[in-house]
């Protein structure tokens, strides 16, 4: 009778590599135990960039050159306006023209007639006239830190001012100033109306505005009305802040029909 071969029931019998995996050839190692990981990587090319920087030295003691270009292009104030116009537009904000301050008190109260408001976020340091034609059925609810997230919800609408706006990106910035308030108040009420005054808050350029801002202050970056994206592509809008963005301009260089 012929006696069991070992090697059958144990293929490692006799193959010494797979008894001790200290034996391995490379080649028979997983790549990915051979390649470099992403951080290792990251980490050298630091290294490398640092070599000639002294240990002692500090980003604040080597100037950054801004050599870049902060005007773009030659506009009047008309044009810079029309171009922020048709930028907020390519982003779904509702853009209306009031060519007077006198003007914008019936416009307001017209968009929340329009949108059925029943209630409007007022901030501390909201100018009066604004709202001076809005009805007084229209429950006015000051911006104070007793206004819960559920209360907001609740709301209406909310009109702000605004601290900067660029024309070349489409962008309106608040930056928590008396006339904008706290910057919940315009993420959670479905519908914002923002005020800009074209004399003075109007840059052409993103190296402008921030020449305006404050760093240390809340800034909220407004471009068009909050939106997203399903995994379809589907376009969703009001997740992250209000459904509808309206934006009046106001001043002589925006003259024109709401």
């Amino acid at each position: 009778m012929t006696p069991p071969d070992p090697g059958a029931q144990n293929p490692r019998a006799h193959n010494p590599a797979a008894q001790n995996p200290s034996t391995r050839t490379p080649a028979a190692q997983s790549p990915s135990a051979q390649a470099p990981n992403s951080r290792a990587l990251v980490m050298a090319r630091v290294r490398r960039a640092l070599a000639d920087v002294p240990r002692a030295e500090t980003p604040g003691e080597v100037p950054v050159e801004r050599t870049y270009h902060r005007v773009h292009g030659d506009r009047t104030s008309a044009q810079t306006a029309d171009l922020l116009a048709e930028n907020l537009a390519d982003y779904r904000a509702i853009v209306h023209r009031a060519d007077a301050p006198s003007s914008l008190p019936p416009l307001i109260a017209r968009l929340l007639a329009d949108r059925g408001a029943t209630s409007v976020v007022v901030p501390p340091g909201l100018p009066d006239s604004w709202l001076s034609a809005v009805p007084d059925a229209v429950r006015r609810v000051p911006d104070t830190a007793e206004l819960t997230p559920h209360e907001l919800d609740a709301v209406s609408s909310v009109v702000t001012g605004c601290a900067v706006a660029i024309a070349e990106t489409g962008t309106v910035v608040l930056d928590a100033a008396p006339d904008q308030g706290r910057r919940r108040i315009t993420l959670v009420p479905d519908h914002h109306i923002c005020v800009i005054r074209v004399t003075g808050q109007v840059v052409g350029s993103v190296p402008e505005a921030l020449e305006r801002l404050d760093p240390a202050r809340p800034l909220t970056w407004i471009s068009g009305p909050s939106a997203t994206s399903d995994i379809e592509l589907d376009r969703v809008e009001g997740v992250h802040g209000p459904r509808t963005l309206e934006v009046i301009l106001v001043g002589p260089e925006s003259a024109g029909q709401s």
